[in-house]
């Protein structure tokens, strides 16, 4: 069955929520941290999110219509990434740094931009300009 482009872009979007929440809820430069990281530190939690978030992110490939070897290489990353989360400190500190699922979700969004071009976020998602526009008194 051929998918069609709404629905892929749909699968970026939700792709791109997936990959704020897990691992850019807050950013520092190139350093981010989210639901993945924080709740690494909370046995069974965090195996819980990860391969949650992680099965997640996999159906929405299988719903864009993601390739193979796309699958594969979100697969490999999530794969690393839920399992330092079963190791305990050594593995959670792994999983706090390792943004495996900004990772596939990178690997996804790529792969349906390079089948049905480029995808765009609907501009409530961007904080940062409605932050600086509201410190101006600018409308959005």
């Amino acid at each position: 069955m051929a998918v069609t482009q709404d629905k892929a872009h749909r699968a970026w979007r939700a792709a791109e929520r997936i990959k704020r929440l897990s691992d850019r809820l807050v950013g520092v430069g190139p350093i981010g941290l989210g639901l993945d990281g924080i709740l690494a530190w909370v046995p069974i939690a965090g195996t819980v999110y990860s391969v949650g978030a992680g099965a997640l992110l996999i159906a929405e490939g299988l719903r864009g219509g993601a390739s193979v070897v796309t699958l594969a290489r979100m697969g490999a990353y999530l794969a690393f990434d839920s399992a330092t989360s079963t190791v305990p400190v050594a593995g959670w500190a792994v999983d706090t740094l390792f943004p495996g699922h900004l990772m596939a979700a990178k690997a996804l969004q790529k792969d349906i931009e390079a089948r049905h071009g480029p995808s765009a976020l609907p501009e409530s998602w961007d904080r940062k300009r409605r932050a600086r526009a509201g410190r101006r008194g600018v409308k959005i």
